[in-house]
């Protein structure tokens, strides 16, 4: 008896585990139940999501989390079309993602155009680098290619089509993955060191800047020696929180505002900022051009030269060998005044903490991030999603430990907050992990606790209810519109966590949500908790009040 031959199925897979692939998220079709079989009998494990979007937006944390490329699976027409926010979600974060879709026969198909879209044209815009595979022969070719470029310097989406007639087509017995070779990031150049370290030696008031870029694995290590020596105060961008312990003297605060807070008055003063892995696809943290600072740009790759940000000197190649150059080089200088910057931190630090204790009902979310940061061990993880809360975690929230706050402040979607979170459990089942949502944003992916619970999955969900979009309702307000569309009914969300399987909470008083947090991170299972929020102090803290108490400063 013969043994069955293989098909372009198997071999893509094959090249898949070649690359390290671990998971893949998704919902498959028709059209790739070849690959599916293939993946039955794979290392792979295939996790079915309840949406496309759900499972793109868990690959791409797998992607973040690791610095290795996470993969997404749909099939064609709406499968694929589901998978757009979540690739556009990569793409701005700079997150390794493939995304692997279906699409009918492309020799001979008798469907008409019956769900035909061009995927292809519409991820190229997406995307890194996007493809029909047309030919089994050229699968650990265009594997390697796309997984090379998802990874590489800005790391990113890319995208492969996989039609259901090359995917079963029978391939030569030859065909194997492609060897993957490790490629070291460049070292800077020594002349654009020697020019920062001028810079930086020359200014009264220099400030570092940490941004996403600064976020990987070996960069805190050179970090910490770089402040240790030079003793400059660092700020840093939603994305870059936790990249060093923001428990530190040095930590001024993080710009979750566009403009007009504390940390904004601190960026303004500085006569040379330090930016380090910032890129303009996370919101600017203040505008950063030659007339007004000087800009020393260190990052992985390039900057993207805009309105809002022009550096003077630009330091490119591996972020950690720079810092460790820099280190080495730079001479503590008597004439630097950080003074104002420690004035900045110290007013900032009492604003944060006049919240801390107010008992009133529903909550106010100072109150809310104070009790989070007292039941959150140093390693736990915040998945949050996008919403008013977003701003008062990344503005309140100390994160003392790399990836302890995911966020998203490039695409900033809605519905990514517990896909996150389930991806972040299933890397580090050990780590506590919550996932902090509004109501509008949990009730766009709410299929995917059945994913977690199905998963077995140890994890909290804090859902701050108050049946509206609390920033847009912010924005409105302060534009002085009367209150209008934003209006909306939730379903009791305890009931809804029971139905799951889960175990659902409600806070009643302001004293409860420590100790259910406290209880719920400590138990089995998915632990879902509804917490009624009052954005009521928006205005006072975040707008006219805090416009007025800044210039006092």
């Amino acid at each position: 008896m013969f043994a069955k031959k293989e098909n372009s199925a198997h071999l893509f897979v094959k090249c898949l585990e070649n690359e390290g692939i671990k998971y893949i998220f998704g919902i498959p079709g028709e059209e790739n139940l070849d690959f599916l079989e293939a993946l039955r009998t794979s290392s792979i494990k295939l996790i079915v999501t309840h949406n496309e979007q759900a499972a793109v937006f868990m690959a791409a944390t797998i992607g973040r989390l690791t610095g290795h490329v996470g993969v997404a699976l749909s099939t064609l027409g709406p499968g694929a079309t589901n998978l757009i926010t979540g690739v556009a979600y990569a793409q701005l974060g700079g997150m390794p993602l493939l995304v692997i879709t279906g699409q009918k026969p492309i020799r001979k198909s008798k469907q008409g155009k019956f769900q035909d879209i061009n995927a292809v044209r519409i991820m190229e815009s997406l995307t890194k680098y996007s493809a029909t595979i047309e030919s089994g022969d050229r699968i650990p070719s265009m594997v390697r290619q796309a997984v090379k470029l998802a990874k590489a310097e800005r790391p990113g989406a890319v995208h492969l089509e996989l039609p259901e007639d090359i995917a079963g087509e029978i391939i030569q017995e030859d065909l194997k993955p492609i060897l993957v070779q490790k490629v070291r990031r460049s070292a800077p150049d020594p002349k654009d060191i020697e020019n920062a370290v001028a810079l930086i030696e020359g200014s009264k008031n220099p400030l570092i800047v940490i941004a996403a870029g600064a976020n990987r694995k070996l960069i805190r290590k050179q970090l910490s020696y770089f402040l240790e020596k030079t003793k400059i105060p660092f700020v840093t961008t939603q994305m870059g929180k936790g990249v060093e312990n923001e428990n530190s003297e040095l930590y001024i605060g993080t710009t979750a505002l566009s403009s007009g807070d504390y940390v904004h008055k601190a960026l303004i003063a500085s006569d040379t900022i330090i930016m380090l892995g910032h890129d303009i696809s996370e919101k600017p943290p203040i505008i950063l051009t030659p007339e007004k600072h000087k800009v020393i740009h260190i990052n992985f790759s390039p900057a993207d030269i805009d309105e809002v940000y022009v550096p003077t000197y630009e330091i490119i190649g591996d972020v950690s060998h720079a810092l460790w150059v820099l280190s080495e080089k730079i001479k503590v200088q008597k004439s630097w005044d950080f003074s104002y910057f420690f004035r900045i931190r110290d007013v900032l630090k009492k604003s944060i903490l006049e919240g801390i204790n107010n008992d009133s009902f529903p909550i106010m979310p100072s109150r809310i991030v104070y009790d989070v940061y007292n039941v959150m061990p140093e390693d736990g993880v915040l998945a949050l999603d996008n919403g008013m809360y977003k701003i008062w975690f990344a503005r309140n929230y100390k994160a003392r430990e790399q990836n302890s706050v995911l966020l998203d402040n490039a695409l900033a979607t809605m519905g990514a907050g517990l896909s996150s979170g389930i991806a972040t459990k299933i890397l580090f089942p050990e780590k506590k992990v919550l996932v902090i949502s509004g109501d509008g944003g949990i009730m766009m992916n709410v299929g995917e606790i059945e994913t977690a619970c199905r998963l077995g999955l140890d994890l909290t969900i804090l859902i701050l209810s108050d049946s509206e979009f609390g920033m847009i309702r912010w924005k409105q307000e302060s534009m002085g519109m009367p209150s209008f569309g934003l209006d909306f009914n939730n379903p009791d969300f305890v009931k809804l966590a029971e139905s799951f399987g889960a175990k659902g909470y409600r806070v009643d008083k302001t004293g409860e949500l420590k100790e259910l947090l406290k209880k719920a991170l400590d138990s089995k299972g998915v632990n879902i908790i509804d917490c009624p929020v009052d954005y009521s102090q928006n205005v006072k803290d975040l707008g006219t009040g805090l416009q007025s108490e800044i210039l006092k400063i």
